[in-house]
């Protein structure tokens, strides 16, 4: 059973929350702390599409974390934002269990770059056009999050931050995706949706921060977790000393 840092039982999952994701939760494995944003209220963590485009402007260009080495590949994928009724939402998929690597996850479109992709940017627009319809006319780029590189899959990944000015048609790809989740941020931002876990890793002298978002019927973690910490605390303008690349040693991400 986990406990918290101080020994105290694992609290279970908000009832209704969570989802059928199979967790390779490792043996030793503790409760974390609080989301970046826990000390505000909840009334102030309500963030509107231009207070997300202003703070990804003022946010440095990150770097490329971790060591693009032999075996590792390129990919990207899209953080796709709208607003709608009042929030700011963004675009998730489930991906088919029928798929190799992956199956039955959540996570942000994209995929592997091809040789006719000009950039990477250019990557995550065509693999969300191919996931879930997106037109690539209606989305302007607002950002960029932290390059990493995973550990299941050897994969250099570059997550880029998108908008459009109204909720989008979208339409699953049914070989690739089981389903099409539209999240709002009032949800993602809500204490009983977030869980950090500490996890001790193979070659890793300390155990890693791992980030959980327990949505109804699915759970989000791994290394879009870490993409989902790292945007909504550049959103609320909060400091986060556990991003992308601090979950683990060299700008490696589990998931």
């Amino acid at each position: 059973m986990l406990e918290t840092p101080h020994g105290e039982p694992f609290v279970p999952v908000t009832a209704g929350r969570g989802g059928p994701q199979e967790i390779p939760r490792p043996d030793g494995a503790a409760l974390g702390g609080p989301a970046p944003w826990a000390q505000m209220p909840i009334q102030d963590r309500r963030v509107t599409l231009r207070d997300v485009t202003t703070a990804f402007s003022r946010h440095r260009t990150p770097p490329a974390t971790g060591v693009l080495g032999e075996g590792v590949s390129r990919s990207a994928v899209l953080c796709l934002l709208y607003e709608h009724d009042d929030d700011v939402w963004t675009v998730l998929t489930r991906r088919s269990p029928r798929l190799r690597h992956h199956a039955h996850e959540v996570a942000f479109p994209g995929g592997r770059r091809e040789a006719g992709d000009v950039d990477l940017w250019t990557t995550a627009v065509r693999e969300a056009q191919e996931e879930v319809g997106i037109d690539p006319a209606a989305i302007r780029r607002i950002g960029e999050l932290d390059s990493f590189t995973t550990v299941g899959s050897k994969t250099m990944v570059t997550p880029f931050v998108a908008a459009t000015d109204q909720r989008p048609e979208l339409k699953r790809d049914p070989v690739e995706v089981e389903l099409i989740r539209r999240v709002s941020f009032g949800e993602l931002l809500l204490d009983e949706v977030w869980r950090e876990e500490f996890w001790p890793l193979p070659l890793h002298s300390e155990p890693r921060a791992i980030s959980f978002f327990e949505l109804v019927g699915d759970t989000v973690w791994g290394a879009t977790g870490a993409m989902l910490r790292q945007l909504l605390a550049i959103a609320t303008g909060v400091e986060d000393t556990t991003n992308t690349k601090d979950t683990t040693d060299g700008g490696v991400v589990v998931g």
